[in-house]
């Protein structure tokens, strides 16, 4: 169904994650990583996640071209400890790793109370809350902190040193969709940065510097050999360095600054590690935690503040299923050319 109005086209959720599955498999991946790419790449275009959606779908193409990363890895799940997991992904992409330590990680969490993942050699290109999301519904507390490419520079610093660094947090909230955070603790996501220079958009001041250092609110400046800048100062980069060393010292992943893929042209995802935290609440005096959550958010709303984490997302989402998902009738295109389709 196509809007005149709008030039938008509105596709089924099974249908676009279909579609997405054809490219990722017709540029090199295995079925199995084509899958689970496609359904949290079509999971963020329905839930209005724009910069992580089908805007992602070239990177994810050209980065199969230029070899940096396997599309048919295999990730080798080790058993370390009562609650830790460690998973090589093979220089593969992150999520088919967590989704082969997701069961063993479920099981840990409600046997010991919190169980850890670490994920290393992985490539995390993707929005972050649809990692963290399952474990709250099924009343587990999740965090999530992954590291990408040096773009950011860290408070009163020179030069890129920090990814964009995302923390996902997510919990159940009883009667309701669980809360969840995903933000990057870079001032905004470099995804984001992109749509701005590609609609020709000017961004916000204090959120990036040109090549010289010098602050620009150009978002193409701050592509062309500028960066972004921490959120909050120092605040935000006292916590984009703890994403640094949770998601890459503690994982065995590379740093930020730590890899080299200028033999690789085209390639645009970080090689680095994610690092995942699970709670059981029922475990603790927190048994009723789920309903402790409700109690705390309509203090929230009784306070002023009337949309919660995530809100936005499940509203979009509810309008995705009762509409289809909205996409601009020129991008469906691309991507049906992409597959390989007429």
């Amino acid at each position: 169904m196509q809007s005149g109005q709008d030039n938008k086209t509105h596709i089924s959720f099974v249908e676009l994650s279909a579609l997405l599955a054809s490219i990722f498999e017709r540029h090199g991946t295995s079925p199995e990583v084509a899958a689970i790419l496609a359904n949290n790449c079509a999971s963020a275009q329905r839930d209005g996640s724009d910069s992580h959606g089908t805007f992602r779908i070239p990177g994810y193409v050209s980065t199969l071209a230029s070899g940096w990363v396997d599309g048919k890895a295999v990730p080798e799940v080790k058993d370390s400890a009562p609650g830790f997991i460690a998973v090589d992904a093979k220089n593969g992409f992150a999520q088919p790793a967590l989704a082969a330590a997701h069961a063993l990680l479920l099981e840990k969490a409600r046997t010991n109370g919190i169980a850890l993942l670490a994920i290393h050699n992985s490539h995390h290109f993707a929005a972050l809350w649809p990692d963290v999301e399952p474990f709250a519904r099924d009343g587990l507390v999740a965090l999530s902190f992954v590291n990408s490419m040096a773009c950011v520079v860290p408070h009163g610093g020179k030069q890129a040193l920090f990814g964009t660094n995302p923390i996902a947090f997510a919990a159940p909230r009883e009667g309701h969709d669980p809360l969840v955070f995903d933000l990057a603790t870079s001032a905004i996501a470099n995804g984001d940065v992109q749509i701005a220079a590609r609609e020709g958009r000017q961004l916000p001041e204090g959120y990036g510097v040109d090549r010289n250092g010098q602050p620009t609110c150009d978002a193409k400046a701050i592509l062309d050999g500028g960066a972004l800048l921490p959120f909050g100062g120092y605040k935000g980069s006292a916590l984009s360095m703890m994403v640094e060393l949770l998601a890459a010292a503690l994982t065995g992943g590379n740093f930020s600054f730590d890899f080299d893929w200028s033999g690789y042209p085209g390639a645009q995802t970080p090689w680095t590690g994610q690092l995942l935290i699970v709670i059981d609440p029922s475990k603790g005096a927190g048994n009723n935690f789920a309903q402790r959550c409700e109690i705390l958010v309509r203090q929230m709303q009784a306070a002023g503040q009337p949309r919660q984490p995530g809100d936005r997302r499940y509203r979009q989402r509810a309008q995705s299923e009762r509409d289809g998902i909205a996409i601009a009738a020129e991008e469906l295109a691309r991507l049906r050319a992409l597959a390989g389709q007429p």
